[in-house]
């Protein structure tokens, strides 16, 4: 998670072929966001009322088969290109990109380095 600047704030690790929702619910309830831009693959019912629980706002555009559509803000959800810049930058780094770290801790590791250089704006 990156908070309105782009800024990492929060993370974890998953293994490649786990799907970023499973998580999510667990990364939301430690940061207690007022305003969540996420894309299409976070559009689920039960994140939704996750997220009206905590009374965050959400952007989250409604996928193509959804039967009852969900309007969102289209001019802030513009604002999710942060959070693809921010990615961008931590995938310049070879060893972030392609996960050469055998071990999680090592990884872990990797990632924290990133998103502290990313603080400090090295």
């Amino acid at each position: 998670m990156v908070d309105a600047l782009g800024l990492p704030v929060e993370y974890k690790i998953t293994e490649g072929q786990r799907h970023d929702l499973v998580v999510a619910s667990d990364l939301i309830e430690r940061i207690k966001p007022n305003c969540l831009l996420a894309d299409k693959a976070y559009n689920s019912d039960a994140f939704r009322q996750q997220l009206n629980h905590l009374q965050c706002i959400d952007v989250i555009p409604p996928k193509v088969n959804r039967i009852v559509t969900i309007d969102y803000d289209k001019n802030l959800y513009q604002a999710r290109s942060e959070i693809e810049c921010t990615f961008n930058l931590l995938k310049q780094a070879r060893r972030f990109a392609t996960r050469y770290e055998k071990t999680l801790r090592n990884y872990a590791a990797v990632i924290a380095i990133g998103c502290s250089m990313l603080w400090l704006r090295i």
